[in-house]
């Protein structure tokens, strides 16, 4: 392929792109940035990381708000496995005493936050980092069942992420937070992303995993579903069908829907431009869940 047959794909992809481009413009997209989408791929995690930042910075320049809000599950589990610290999982979420919610609150607010802070701010100075304890972002309360230190999110109060998309700033959020009586939990990122979304009434949520999207049934990768309804989504997770590390995403999902959120994707976070493919392209790389049902 020479010079300008990429150049002409390249004209092609933005004529395809615009009317996308600016259909949202203005709109607000809430992004789960997974640890597990930075693993794996084609490139390294460093150029992932600048990939992602990159797209972030993009979608900002071209009218669309953007919120991030990022877990960092395989850092959290290295972290504790050099302490020797074991990791134990109940229905995809990490059991948390004491000790892991430190090591959770060292890894996720002083290690990865600053680093997609500063990801972004390469290519702008729009990012600012943020935790859910910050000015009462998001009050928690103790999530069911013996998981020790996981939070739920009792409320979100979005006044501070609304402040900041207003003077066209980029929040990264992190996801540990407080209870009234200011005791600190971990909270699952993608419920976070979720009830984030909601609570600003974002266009769009997006979660970038380490899978393509949903599967009808997991592992067959023929199983994998394009597009899909609220119902449809529900119906999978009581079957059983979903494997147990999704259900969180799902759930959450399902209540952005819920909340008002337009449409959920889910992407594989490990192909480079995934955000850009699913979002400005006809065809898009994941799996889109609407409240509606598809057509």
């Amino acid at each position: 392929m020479n010079d300008l047959d990429v150049a002409l794909i390249k004209s092609q992809v933005l004529s395809e792109a615009l009317p996308y481009i600016r259909r949202f413009a203005g709109s607000t997209f809430v992004i789960k940035h997974g640890g597990n989408a930075m693993a794996g791929g084609a490139i390294d995690e460093a150029a992932a990381l600048d990939s992602f930042a990159r797209d972030v910075v993009l979608l900002a320049s071209v009218g669309i708000k953007v919120v991030v809000v990022h877990g960092g599950g395989p850092q959290i589990g290295e972290m504790l496995g050099r302490l020797g610290i074991a990791s134990q999982f109940v229905n995809g979420l990490r059991v948390t005493d004491s000790a892991t919610l430190e090591v959770a609150r060292m890894v996720l607010m002083g290690k990865v936050n600053p680093e997609i802070v500063g990801a972004i701010n390469k290519f702008a100075p729009l990012a600012i980092g943020l935790s859910g304890a910050d000015t009462g972002l998001i009050v928690a309360s103790r999530a069911q069942g013996d998981l020790g230190f996981v939070g739920e999110v009792q409320s979100v109060q979005p006044d501070l992420i609304i402040r900041l998309l207003e003077q066209g700033l980029i929040p990264v959020v992190a996801t540990v937070a407080v209870d009234v009586m200011g005791q600190a939990y971990n909270i699952n990122a993608d419920t976070v992303a979720g009830a984030i979304a909601g609570a600003i009434g974002a266009e769009k949520l997006i979660y970038l995993t380490n899978v393509e999207g949903i599967y009808a049934n997991w592992p067959e990768q023929d199983s994998l579903i394009r597009r899909a309804s609220s119902a449809e989504v529900g119906s999978l997770v009581a079957s059983g069908a979903i494997s147990e590390g999704m259900i969180p995403k799902l759930t959450s999902c399902l209540h952005a829907l819920e909340s008002g959120v337009s449409s959920a994707h889910i992407l594989d976070g490990r192909v480079e431009h995934s955000l850009l493919l699913e979002i400005f392209t006809d065809s898009g790389v994941g799996t889109m869940v609407t409240r509606e049902e598809a057509s």
